[in-house]
């Protein structure tokens, strides 16, 4: 797991976070985030409010409820349950990647939303389209081609169900095919 941490990303990762919040992480990118009060800020320059009591890092427990609310704030704002790591992979050190990974998505969600992020992706949105009841009615007149055809279709060439197919090598010119149970390798 720790082979799939990207060094690239987190030299992006930081360059947004930091341009973003105004705050350097410092030199070690994981400890610098491990407090929870950068991810807050940043989730508040993104979304105004979405953490409105930030604890000052005294305590340990402070510095979980920070994560932790990080962790609310980006949900709320868009980021999918199955990209978001939990407060233990940041706070204990134990999985940097999916702590990548949920921040990358972040940025992904913050370019969608029209933030000027030079990271992750922009996910497409949602086209709904209304169709008219009479048009919808025409189309349950018309048999659609996924529902396939039988025109020209017959048994011919096939074998009953169960029936071994025997292989031979036409190269070795032993038995030539009997018949068309016996297929060529």
């Amino acid at each position: 797991l720790a082979q799939k941490y990207d060094p690239q990303h987190e030299r992006e990762l930081r360059a947004w976070i930091e341009g973003t919040t105004g705050r350097r992480i410092g030199d070690n990118f994981m400890d610098g985030l491990k407090d929870g009060v950068i991810l807050c800020e940043l989730i508040n320059k993104l979304q105004p409010g979405s953490v409105p009591k930030v604890n000052e890092p005294v305590q340990n427990w402070h510095k979980l409820e920070n994560i932790g609310n990080f962790l609310r704030a980006i949900t709320r704002y868009g980021v999918k349950p199955h990209d978001i790591f939990e407060a233990n992979d940041l706070f204990e050190n134990t999985n940097h990647t999916q702590v990548q990974s949920t921040l990358i998505a972040l940025a992904s969600q913050a370019k969608t939303k029209g933030n000027n992020v030079g990271l992750g992706v922009k996910y497409a949105e949602k086209q709904q389209r209304r169709f008219h009841p009479e048009k919808l009615r025409e189309g349950r007149n018309i048999i659609g081609l996924q529902m396939g055809t039988n025109k020209f279709a017959s048994q011919q060439g096939m074998t009953a169900y169960g029936t071994r197919r025997h292989l031979y090598d036409p190269k070795l010119g032993t038995d030539q095919p009997l018949d068309q149970a016996t297929i060529s390798l």
